[in-house]
């Protein structure tokens, strides 16, 4: 028999009875009552809220945790705010610093989560109520090692703890932003930073407790991330202003870490408005690679985050930039790599790689966990560990930049295309990396490419655009100059077989000195002549000659150990009908005589068992290759071995890019293309006039 609930005023009775089972019991009821919103009603009407924080003051352990349950189930459904006041929050902040028990501690972050992101209504900012951030100040204030401590509840073993403490991380991140004030938001952030709030979270996105996205956790790891994405895009939208403190700090880093020369200007008089001449080196800002002498506009893209990253780089990398600037001193300025255009270019790779801009906005608390129904299903694809070590990726790539620089031989004007090279190499490198991948493994990447790879995935990118913007006409060319290859390598395959060639005998003799067998195929294709000799011949034998014959019409298969590709694979049984797994020829043909083809058929029209007819022993790969490819040419079926199916590919290849040259830009329909390709916006483009221009031009070839 099911017992009944305890009514109202049981519960109340409950919650101040000075033994401490009746206490726990009422509490432990109270905190599943209290979500529903006509309860809840009815225990503030019955004078419960007083009872209620009686109890969250008053007592210890699980019945502790069971009234601060009962409190946070109240707050979620907005009611009863009137009982919360500084020694809730106070008790609240000071269990979550040193409680050992989890269950406590749980309900008091969710308490203070509640309190920080409760949204701030006209009547409450009329009544200037502290909200937010401010309204927990007070008891922070009196407990100065909670932000640590809460940063350190991040790596906990209780998942649920983790979420609770991720959330009030963000509640309060979300509040600094909104409401903390332009000043004051980035000096909490960084130092949450500096608490290592950053490894923290990182470990839990590559863990496999976040691996459900449905979990608390989870919910809470993706509002970091998108936190994240709105801080960058806040630094972004910060204009550089020397006249700022800060911003001026910066730049003066940048300039001290460059370790300049002591500068002694020339021995001049006064200008003539009777001022001394100016001491600072005339280049003292193109010098670190900045367009001109007043660098604060050369910022109006990044932002402030430009500036923090070429901060951040100058720091980490003081030696090495020191270096650099020493070499490139020495060298023709058209060939030196400006190292601050380079890393803001840098910064935009990355900003644009991790879609900085499409960050949920922040409003009201809970928006972006409203959002998240959208989100991706698998954590492999929701979580960018990577996005929050922006500044190794940041450093690691703007070397990688100075180093592909340096390789190519660019100069000024190449600046572009080693900034494409960059972004191909980031969206390869980064865009690829799964979310257990370490970011040092990231950096050895992008430190170990090489420009022949860079440019190899710059020509790969290149065929995804072409084939994103003439779709169906391109997949039809390509299959169109598949048949004519395909037919061509017939022809030539089949002519090898009407020249004829010698071969040994049998596996015993080849090589040796042993009898020899000469085939060639009749010029009708309808019969391979061959006939046996004692020893190969210097000439080759009239075909009237070879009076041993076999009609192809009694062929049934081909059997061979030629191998197909790298990839040990077997002929198809029923189209080339081997039945022997095939082998590496570059391994065996050639430098072994065990490579051999086997004719296989009926000895005659009536008689249909089937029979060895022919067996050859080609002695070089290229001989295999035209031989068993021209045989099954010849019975209409596919060509199986490497040499075949790479020259194929390559005349496709070359044939489509052939063909595209005679497509124009303006011919792509725009609105039909999706112009995004490897998450880099495609824009429409002018066709260059070729006014003045000849048709003396060439297209160099490389090497198959």
């Amino acid at each position: 028999m099911m017992e009944d609930p305890p009514d109202v005023e049981s519960l109340v009775s409950g919650l101040v009875s000075e033994n401490d089972a009746a206490r726990k019991y009422a509490v432990f009821k109270l905190q599943g009552m209290l979500s529903d919103p006509s309860f809840a009603d009815a225990f503030i009407q019955g004078d419960g809220l007083l009872a209620l924080r009686q109890a969250v003051l008053e007592t210890t352990g699980n019945t502790q945790a069971y009234a601060f349950g009962s409190l946070d189930a109240l707050l979620e459904l907005d009611m009863g705010w009137e009982a919360l006041d500084g020694p809730i929050i106070e008790k609240a902040v000071s269990l979550a610093v040193s409680h050992p028990l989890v269950n406590t501690v749980r309900n008091a972050l969710t308490l203070l989560v509640l309190v920080v992101s409760r949204p701030l209504t006209g009547a409450r900012r009329e009544s200037n109520e502290a909200s937010g951030f401010r309204a927990i100040k007070p008891a922070l204030d009196s407990h100065p090692e909670f932000l640590e401590c809460l940063v350190q509840r991040l790596s906990a073993s209780d998942h649920l703890l983790c979420a609770n403490a991720l959330q009030l991380v963000n509640a309060l991140m979300r509040d600094a932003v909104i409401n903390g004030g332009e000043q004051e938001w980035p000096k909490f952030v960084r130092r949450l930073q500096d608490l290592g709030v950053i490894g923290g979270v990182g470990m839990l996105m590559r863990g496999d407790a976040a691996g459900d996205l449905s979990s608390p956790l989870a919910s809470a790891i993706l509002e970091f991330q998108n936190l994240t994405k709105v801080l960058l895009r806040k630094w972004k939208e910060v204009r550089v202003n020397v006249e700022l403190p800060e911003h001026k700090r910066a730049l003066k880093t940048i300039h001290l870490l460059s370790r300049p020369e002591p500068y002694n200007p020339p021995v001049a008089d006064d200008d003539a408005d009777g001022k001394p001449p100016k001491r600072h080196h005339p280049e003292k800002w193109r010098r670190l690679g900045f367009e001109t002498e007043s660098p604060a506009w050369e910022f109006d893209e990044t932002g402030y985050l430009g500036m923090m990253d070429v901060v951040d780089y100058t720091k980490r990398n003081q030696d090495a930039y020191h270096k650099v600037l020493m070499e490139q001193s020495v060298q023709p300025k058209e060939q030196r790599c400006p190292i601050a255009r380079a890393s803001l270019s840098v910064t935009v790779i990355l900003y644009e790689h991790f879609q900085i801009d499409e960050a949920i906005e922040l409003g009201s608390a809970g928006s972006e966990a409203r959002h998240m129904g959208s989100r991706p299903t698998d954590a492999d694809t929701a979580y960018r560990p990577l996005l929050l070590q922006w500044g190794r990726l940041h450093v690691a790539a703007l070397n990688a930049f100075l180093r592909i620089w340096k390789v190519a031989g660019a100069e000024l004007e190449d600046f572009y295309k080693i900034d494409e090279i960059v972004r191909i190499i980031v969206e390869r490198v980064v865009g690829t990396a799964s979310r257990r991948t370490d970011v040092s493994k990231v950096e050895e990447e992008l430190r170990s490419v090489t420009l022949e790879t860079a440019r190899k995935w710059q020509m790969e990118g290149l065929d995804d655009i072409y084939a994103d913007a003439w779709g169906p006409h391109l997949q039809q060319v390509r299959e169109q100059l598949h048949h004519e290859s395909l037919q061509f390598m017939k022809e030539q395959r089949v002519r090898c077989l009407l020249k004829g060639a010698w071969f040994p005998a049998s596996m015993a003799t080849a090589g040796r000195t042993g009898p020899w067998r000469y085939v060639r195929l009749s010029h009708n294709r309808r019969w391979l002549h061959h006939l046996e000799y004692a020893s190969k011949g210097s000439n080759e034998p009239a075909l009237a000659d070879l009076i041993e014959k076999i009609d192809l019409d009694v062929v049934t298969s081909v059997d061979s150990n030629v191998s197909a590709s790298e990839e040990q694979q077997p002929l198809m049984n029923g189209d080339n009908s081997s039945s022997e797994t095939l082998k590496d020829s570059q391994q065996h043909v050639g430098s072994t005589t065990t490579t051999k083809i086997t004719v296989m058929g009926n000895a005659s029209k009536s008689n249909t068992e089937e029979s060895v007819l022919l067996e050859l022993f080609p002695q070089t790969a290229s001989e295999a290759s035209e031989w068993l490819d021209g045989l099954l040419m010849l019975l209409n079926q596919q060509p199986i071995t490497k040499d075949t199916t790479s020259l194929i590919d390559m005349m496709v290849d070359w044939g489509v890019r052939l063909r595209m040259l005679n497509l124009r830009w303006e011919d792509v329909d725009w609105d039909a293309l999706d112009q995004r390709v490897n998450g880099v916006e495609i824009e429409a483009r002018e066709v260059p006039s070729r006014e003045g221009l000849d048709n003396d031009y060439y297209y160099a070839m490389p090497e198959a």
